[in-house]
């Protein structure tokens, strides 16, 4: 049933009746712009919605993410919710910079959702939510689609992964070892500053003023733990214990916080 509704109908408009006799859902007439706070959703929140997803659907195998945020690069490294979801065992495919049609389908939805919630007459952020679980549902589960069913009976595998997850799961089975061998794969290039320190993930690391000035590599060493630092020659000037990169500073997602 709809937040408003018959499964064809609402008190403020059709959202598009499910069945092959219905009319198309209405076109968007403008752009999607809801009240300036609902623009920028804090990390912890888009986490919990993301488990809220997984203990639905299962644990999916890899996330298509864009480079904007939360997802963005933080300095050269994926930030604390991209550390967070390889911790659960789930990759993480980067589309690249400026490239929507990398991610075509999911942009299509995308505007689908906008123009069938009807985001312009929605008057707080829970009932533009509640037209939007509706828009989804019968998008999947009514919505002829193909050879006249849904995508659901289309794809019944996809109703779960198979990879089952709960919060007790994840505090047995999240691998930090995962994500510091993902890291491994980074090298970073910084300029020491006149007090001996680089920047990472927000926070100043020594380095030594017997290099300010210069441009090195930093990477991780994954068996240890460690931030190591290296001229641009290849010769190891220190390494450091990566404090930051703790299974409890990236569950919580305050990786680039400050002590």
């Amino acid at each position: 049933m709809p937040p408003n509704g018959s499964p064809c109908n609402r008190a403020n408009g059709s959202v598009g009746c499910a069945s092959s006799t219905s009319a198309p859902a209405r076109s968007c007439g403008r752009a999607f712009s809801p009240h300036g706070k609902w623009l920028k959703v804090p990390p912890t929140e888009v986490q919990e919605e993301l488990r809220q997803a997984f203990r639905r659907w299962g644990l999916p195998d890899t996330l298509r993410v864009d480079n904007g945020g939360p997802w963005g690069s933080d300095g050269d490294w994926p930030p604390d919710l991209g550390l967070w979801l390889l911790g659960c065992g789930i990759d993480l495919h980067y589309n690249d910079p400026h490239a929507p049609t990398q991610n075509a389908v999911v942009e299509r939805s995308q505007r689908t959702g906008k123009c069938w919630g009807d985001p312009e007459k929605c008057r707080t952020l829970e009932e533009l939510e509640a037209n939007l679980r509706y828009a989804d549902d019968v998008q999947r589960e009514v919505y002829p689609s193909i050879a006249g069913g849904s995508r659901r009976a289309a794809y019944p595998g996809l109703t779960h992964s198979g990879r089952r997850y709960s919060k007790k799961w994840e505090q047995e089975h999240w691998d930090l070892g995962r994500v510091l061998q993902h890291l491994a794969g980074y090298v970073a290039v910084r300029r020491v500053d006149k007090n001996g320190k680089v920047s990472l993930y927000h926070r100043p690391h020594y380095v030594g003023t017997l290099h300010r000035g210069k441009r090195i590599y930093v990477m991780v060493d994954p068996q240890r733990g460690e931030w190591v630092f290296a001229d641009l020659q290849g010769r190891q000037l220190r390494s450091i214990a990566a404090e930051e990169l703790t299974a409890e500073r990236i569950r919580s997602l305050t990786v680039a916080k400050r002590d």
